[in-house]
């Protein structure tokens, strides 16, 4: 059965003036007839003065409709004007893979290629591949590259690839490579802008790694991953770890138990001590009585209160307060606006849950769950728990890969399988453990006090960047003997499902700032100012304000139809009821306090897939491509867009003649 098209007409709003009415149209008639594989696509100053569009910051509206309009062709929408305006249709999904594959690789050159045009992104690597002085070396970011000619004669010569590779993590922080004297955030960078994807910086945590190659003499860099904050809900991953609310809940209703009904208890109690009430008593919005006897006015005060502050935080003179106020002055973070309002608001949901379903749980027994299942209002209330509680532990002991790869020459080795490996091995979990190890801002900002949340990962998910499949993770699984584990268990990268194709990629930085800028414009009364604890992805709230303010369907827009494949590495035993703090200690699949474990996964590594890729002639042959002689021809290189002017060649190459 042949797939019905989506149809989105754009125009502008009807109270807009009718030149820049005429303006969007203009630009739209010229963007309809533009070829696919036009060399101006995702231009936006060449299209809006080849539209004879003027004067674009007097015009808000028009100004954050073309640049959407700009966005949405160059990604592959189709875009027809008919008698009643614009009309926009998304890209269809190709059948055939390869055409599917790239269809989408072009989709994401483009922001990349936006990224790179970036005078201070070009400045960036040309300050890395210019020589420079280091000890009584001349080093650049080349010397942290290997030949892929050395590299390819040396496993001609050598009895095993061990003799030639050896591989090992390296936690980037904030301090320098002592083989270059380059900081170890701009080593990772650079390699990072040579992604098919533009570089962004992800909110909330964030590690990024480096896999270094010991066997040369400046330790080249084999790759690169990061483990960052997950997204909050995916229902492919909460469903394959257990905790998803309704699966959850379905099997604890046939099968209740005291320790489930102990937890729930716990975890009410827990959830109104930390919560700081010192100045809602003193305002007088509770009494303490409300805290042990909580009736619907006190839930209805704190829900009022909790609106009133939101509101105040959204307005610009409260944004200095907060960035102003001392990281571990929680008492002080907690009585701005947007924390009180954060504080009335969970306070006032708790309150309500214990007097709805506190009554079954006291004493807490699998028999007041059976009753507390048969009270629609207590199981509308268990929900609850159930969220808060995934919600809670989800950014703490869950955890996304959102880089992941090997850079030439190892890349024709299937170095990207080693990389996956080492980013969910004992020395990362160990690093994870270690730098979150202290009060989680958020939670301590609304306690008024530190609060530690559990920094021990139980589950790494990541995304295949195609949705036709992934070579790097197809397949990689390993036994977790490898790291520490039982032989008879294998541990790797599971696929889960498919994510939607939902969100702000195909936007770019110019497009959202009009977008903010036209909401504001048009009297939205809520504000994204990007601080943390405001709420999850500020970019998709910035850009769902701005759509809504031209008037325009904000979730067929985010459908950027880039769908892919969801993967999760299980690092416990007991998945779920760790992950939610039913069980209090993880039961791991592997030793997270295993010494030698990147030497043990790069022997494995080696044994599985590259030794016989080694031996291949045309992977040889490949890996001869990357030569860091003069001109430089490596694929390890940031590549420019086509068409610009190449960065300058440096005059001389550390450690090659």
């Amino acid at each position: 059965m042949k797939q019905d098209v989506m149809l989105v007409p754009l125009n502008l709003p009807g109270n807009t003036p009718t030149q820049e009415r005429r303006g969007f149209v203009r630009l739209c008639t010229l963007l309809a007839s533009a070829p696919e594989d036009a060399k101006t696509a995702g231009d936006h100053d060449y299209w809006i003065k080849t539209a004879k569009i003027k004067d674009l910051y007097d015009q808000p509206v028009l100004a954050a409709a073309a640049r959407v309009a700009i966005d949405l062709v160059s990604q592959g929408w189709a875009v027809r004007v008919d008698k009643s305006g614009p009309v926009f249709t998304p890209p269809s999904v190709h059948g055939n893979r390869d055409a599917e594959k790239a269809r989408i690789r072009t989709q994401e050159l483009l922001r990349r290629d936006e990224q790179l045009r970036r005078g201070s992104v070009r400045k960036f690597i040309e300050s890395m591949e210019r020589t420079r002085q280091h000890g009584n070396r001349l080093v650049s970011i080349y010397s942290l590259m290997r030949d892929g000619r050395e590299l390819a004669e040396a496993l001609e010569q050598a009895s095993t690839p061990a003799e030639v590779i050896k591989p090992y993590v390296q936690i980037v922080d904030s301090s320098v490579c002592e083989k270059t004297g380059f900081k170890l955030h701009d080593v990772w960078r650079y390699f990072r802008h040579t992604w098919s994807n533009a570089y962004a910086t992800v909110p909330g945590r964030s590690m990024p790694i480096l896999i270094r190659d010991a066997a040369t003499e400046y330790h080249a860099v084999i790759g690169l991953a990061a483990i960052s904050s997950p997204v909050v809900q995916i229902a492919e991953r909460d469903r394959w770890i257990g905790w998803d609310t309704d699966q959850f809940l379905d099997e604890v209703r046939i099968d209740p138990t005291d320790n489930i009904a102990s937890w729930l208890a716990k975890r009410i109690a827990a959830q109104q001590d930390e919560i700081y009430v010192d100045d809602l008593l003193r305002d007088g919005i509770l009494q303490p009585t409300d805290l042990t006897s909580p009736t619907p006015d006190a839930i209805a005060r704190l829900r009022a209160d909790a609106e009133r502050h939101r509101q105040r935080h959204h307005q610009a003179t409260t944004i200095r307060q907060i960035r102003n106020v001392e990281r571990d002055a929680w008492v002080a973070r907690a009585t701005t606006d947007l924390f009180r309002s954060k504080r009335s608001a969970a306070l006032a949901e708790t309150l309500e849950i214990a007097a709805l379903l506190g009554a079954y749980l006291s004493p807490p027994t699998a028999e007041g769950l059976v009753k507390a299942f048969s009270d629609a209002a207590a199981r509308a209330q268990m929900r609850r728990v159930v969220r808060r509680a995934r919600g809670e532990r989800v950014g703490t002991i869950v955890a996304d890969l959102t880089v992941c790869g090997a850079v030439a020459p190892y890349s024709t080795l299937a170095a990207g399988k080693l990389v996956g490996a080492l980013a969910v091995s004992p020395r990362v979990l160990a690093a994870y453990r270690e730098k979150y190890s202290r009060p989680s801002e958020i939670a301590s900002a609304i306690a008024g006090r530190p609060i530690l949340r559990e920094p021990r990962l139980s589950f790494v998910s990541t995304t295949s960047l195609y949705g036709t499949g992934s070579s790097q993770y197809n397949r990689l699984f390993w036994p977790a003997s490898v790291m520490g584990g039982r032989k008879s268990i294998r541990m790797g990268f599971h696929k889960l499902g498919r994510s939607r194709s939902f969100g702000t990629s195909h936007f770019s930085e110019e497009t959202v700032d009009a977008l903010v800028r036209v909401s504001g414009l048009r009297g939205s009364i809520v504000r994204v100012n990007s601080l943390f604890g405001e709420g999850v992805s500020p970019r998709l709230r910035k850009v769902r304000l701005g759509l809504a303010a031209l008037g325009w369907p904000a979730n067929e827009l985010l459908m950027h139809g880039r769908e892919r494949i969801l993967y999760g590495v299980p690092l416990v035993e007991n998945l779920r009821s760790y992950s939610l703090g039913i069980d209090q200690e993880p039961e791991y699949l592997l030793d997270p306090e295993l010494g030698e474990a990147d030497a043990r996964v790069a022997d494995w590594w080696i044994e599985r897939w590259c030794r016989q890729r080694a031996r291949r002639r045309d992977v040889l042959e490949a890996m001869r491509t990357h030569q860091l002689v003069r001109p430089v021809r490596h694929g390890a290189r940031v590549p420019l867009p086509q068409g610009d002017d190449m960065l300058p060649i440096v005059t001389e190459l550390p450690g090659f003649e």
